[in-house]
């Protein structure tokens, strides 16, 4: 998932609005003076009053007022241990130990609205997680959506109340009616369902009443106007008056408000055929967003046909009963949580729940193992924004796991499944223990599953700091594994204990577990596991002084990582390789290893490996005496490492690196001039970053005072900042372009229509003249020219950018 451009003045991730938003000035109104003089507003009221859509314009007609505005959905999470692990999930924040704390340290310093929509089913948890933020952070404020408030202190509670209606018996006159907020939303809706719409002498009437039939509900207005594609206002009035008289006879203690609400939703379902009733009922199964291969493959049996699944979905769409959404370029569906309750109570009793929900866990943990088998290869960067797609369902399926008898064991593999793929490259260490100590009570049987999950659970620890108690679990663990003759697990268990022992010093002890681990990895065909395990060895051999031996397995790390097609922990290789180059002396290795690391591994959402290559740059810089490039990079890394809610300390995991390299710049630069170029690198894009960190010197960074040159990095009085001329002829430098969109020789071939051959020699002529090794260094290359503007002159002399073969 690629990282947004900004790094400290984001607007957030509000929505931008598909439909128009009507009335509710006086309540916008009411709401920014609560924020002005409250720094927690709560809006309640009825499901379907249109809580959160008031709360989302109120946050966007204030985000000029605010560094950062988020929204943070909680509709689909269940679980009160997980409301601010599921905040910081969506900040972007990592967190290692505590993601409240994470959060605090992220937020300090901006101006905040944090938008909680939904909290009525997590109050507690909500209240405490608001109550302890709001003190940590002073310039927060959160407006929040229940149907109850919070109850902490310094809480402002407002009503939202149903759209206002004309009173029984008031003259309804064209002019008046634009003063009611239900009326104008109906008219709203209905033009767009009948084109040319409007209120006559003969239909103002049927309106008013329909409006107050249905008590100014926006959800309740917007169902009905649906239905003008087949019937008149009139009609429309008639059929809910006697469909009322039916439905809201039911249960006194029900406000009337929710009885009417009932009643039209109860209306639309018996509107459906069939088949669409037994569909929407099924799909309130899905706690989140879904695709549309999810619907098939859970939601397809009996009466509901797999070739008529796409018609029954836009038929649903055509009601206003389904949303459609994109996410990165995909179609997924979500459905209302208050048509979602009422589908869920349409479901044929209990056998027919715990059917669909342990076939929507099957669903998720089928495409949890074709994750697993496809993560260490080119498909890696697809499946890591996939997953964070699915976060409700795979928490759904866990909590499915958790809960039904007998399932534990397939809940422990489901876990283990998203240590590797999900929970390690985002960094949910705490939402990771979270489940494995859950299902590890839930399964106490010795399987080999638990076996991998006592060590998997232990990783997570020791990555905590967690040490007493990751090591109880590594231990159990390779006790279990040695007694089941289980060699994953005992392969796993060896990795854990390395890497903790490596990280603690011992490095002959390091040693001897790591090689264990590489073999039984290797053996096993795990080759990701392998990988790692491979890395911090080469490291431990360093730390050991055998240099020889160090470098053979950073090489053999590198060609592993490269041949494997993975390129989150490749990314990883290339920046630990590029440490160690730097401290041998070899800087101008480690430089084109470290910009590597960033083109290979941008992509990704671990900021923490962001940040440590842009430290390990700054390194580079200092050596070189490029001071302030040097103070930029760690302005960026110390930005990011913010963001992420880790220190850079603990980022750059070489401390005495890094106050080596701040002392010597400050001596160098002074404090002024240090400081300033310091915020400067905190100011600068990820783009503007990478494309400096790759070779490009802007002639003033963004952001900087007038007058505030960059040192050695400005040109001279009168130069044209920018690369030296390309030493490529034309040709190569079109297969240099080509190359960094990612064409293959065979691709690039067909496109210049010119032997495959020809092109693997041109190839091979780029590497030399540039003194590369890979065709990613082409790409970073060719990326870092764009940037400085040589690719201009470097194109002038080529026709068109062929078009990728068919």
């Amino acid at each position: 998932m690629a990282i947004p451009a900004a790094l400290v003045r984001q607007i957030g991730n509000l929505p931008a609005d598909l439909t128009s938003f009507v009335g509710r000035r006086r309540e916008l109104a009411e709401i920014r003076r609560l924020l002005s003089v409250s720094r927690l507003v709560t809006l309640t009221g009825v499901g379907g009053v249109g809580k959160t859509r008031l709360a989302l314009r109120a946050a966007a007609e204030q985000h000029r007022a605010f560094d950062a505005v988020w929204l943070v959905d909680l509709t689909a999470l269940d679980d009160p241990a997980l409301v601010a692990e599921t905040v910081a999930a969506t900040l972007g924040v990592q967190s290692e130990i505590n993601p409240v704390d994470a959060l605090a340290r992220v937020l300090t310093g901006q101006r905040t609205l944090l938008v909680l929509d939904n909290c009525e089913h997590l109050r507690d948890a909500c209240a405490s997680f608001a109550n302890r933020l709001l003190r940590g952070v002073p310039d927060l404020r959160i407006l929040a959506t229940s149907r109850q408030s919070l109850g902490i202190i310094g809480e402002h509670q407002m009503r939202v109340a149903p759209l206002a209606l004309p009173e029984p018996g008031r003259p309804l006159t064209g002019r008046a009616l634009e003063l009611y907020d239900g009326v104008c939303l109906f008219v709203e809706r209905a033009s767009a369902v009948v084109p040319g719409f409007r209120l006559t002498p003969d239909t103002t009437a049927d309106v008013v009443e329909l409006c107050r039939r249905l008590d100014g509900i926006p959800l309740a207005i917007e169902l009905a106007a649906v239905r003008l594609r087949a019937l008149s206002v009139g009609t429309l009035v008639e059929r809910l008056t006697d469909r009322y008289a039916c439905l809201t006879s039911g249960s006194r203690t029900v406000a009337p408000r929710q009885r009417t609400l009932h009643a039209l939703v109860d209306w639309s379902y018996q509107l459906l055929s069939p088949p669409e009733r037994t569909l929407w009922s099924r799909m309130s199964v899905f706690p989140g967003h879904f695709d549309l291969e999810a619907v098939e493959d859970v939601c397809v049996c009996g009466d509901v046909e797999p070739e008529d699944v796409l018609d029954l979905i836009d038929a649903l769409l055509d009601k206003s009963l389904l949303l459609r959404e994109e996410h990165h370029g995909e179609v997924r569906y979500r459905m209302l949580e208050t048509l979602r309750e009422f589908g869920r109570l349409r479901l044929d009793g209990p056998d027919e729940r715990r059917s669909l929900a342990r076939r929507h866990r099957d669903h998720y943990l089928a495409l949890l193992e074709r994750a697993a088998g496809e993560w260490f290869g080119p498909a890696q960067a697809g499946w890591f924004a996939r997953l964070r797609l699915e976060q409700a369902h795979l928490r759904g399926a866990l909590e499915f796991c958790l809960h039904e008898r007998g399932e534990a064991d397939v809940g422990l593999l489901m876990a283990a499944l998203l240590y590797e793929t999900y929970w390690l490259p985002n960094a949910f260490y705490s939402e990771g223990r979270h489940w494995f100590d859950l299902l590890l009570k839930s399964a106490p049987e010795p399987t080999a599953v638990r076996a991998e999950a006592l060590c998997a659970d232990a990783q997570l620890a020791f990555m905590q700091g967690d040490t007493a108690v990751a090591e109880l679990l590594v231990g159990e663990g390779l006790a279990l594994a040695e007694k089941l003759g289980h060699a994953k697990g005992l392969a796993l268990g060896s990795l854990v204990s390395g890497i903790a022992a490596h990280q603690h010093g011992d490095y002959a002890r390091a040693a001897v577990l790591l090689e264990e681990a590489v073999a039984g990895h290797t053996a096993a065909g795990d080759g990701l596991a392998a990988l790692v395990g491979l890395l911090t060895l080469a490291a431990t051999a360093g730390s050991l002084g055998e240099e020889d031996r160090e470098r053979r397995l950073f090489e053999r790390s590198l060609a592993l990582a490269e041949s494997g097609g993975d390129s989150w922990i490749r990314s990883w290789v290339l920046t630990v390789v590029a440490v160690h180059a730097w401290q041998r002396g070899d800087a101008e290795r480690a430089t084109g290893l470290a910009r590597e690391s960033l083109v290979v591994g941008r992509d990704f959402d671990d900021r923490l490996a962001l940040a440590t290559t842009f430290e390990v740059l700054g390194w580079i810089f200092e050596t070189g005496r490029r001071d302030a490039s040097a103070a930029r990079m760690l302005g960026v890394a110390e930005e990011l490492c913010r963001a992420a809610g880790v220190s850079t300390q603990r980022v750059a995991s070489y401390s005495q690196s890094h106050e080596r390299c701040v002392i010597a710049l400050r001596e160098r630069m002074g404090e002024r001039a240090f400081d300033r170029a310091l915020r400067q690198g905190e100011r600068l894009t990820l783009d503007d970053a990478v494309a400096e960190a790759l070779g490009s010197r802007p002639d003033e960074a963004p952001g900087a005072e007038p007058d505030e040159r960059l040192g050695e990095d400005r040109p001279g009085r009168g130069e044209r900042a920018g690369p030296e001329p390309s030493p490529l002829t034309g040709r190569e430098r079109e297969i240099a372009e080509l190359i960094s969109q990612g064409f293959s020789n065979k691709e690039i071939s067909s496109a210049l229509v010119i032997a495959q051959r020809t092109t693997e020699g041109h190839v091979e002529h780029i590497l030399t003249k540039l003194g590369f090794s890979s065709r990613t260094q082409i790409a970073a290359w060719v990326t870092a020219r764009k940037a400085a503007g040589g690719h201009r002159r470097d194109h002038d002399d080529i026709p068109r950018r062929p078009r990728r073969a068919r």
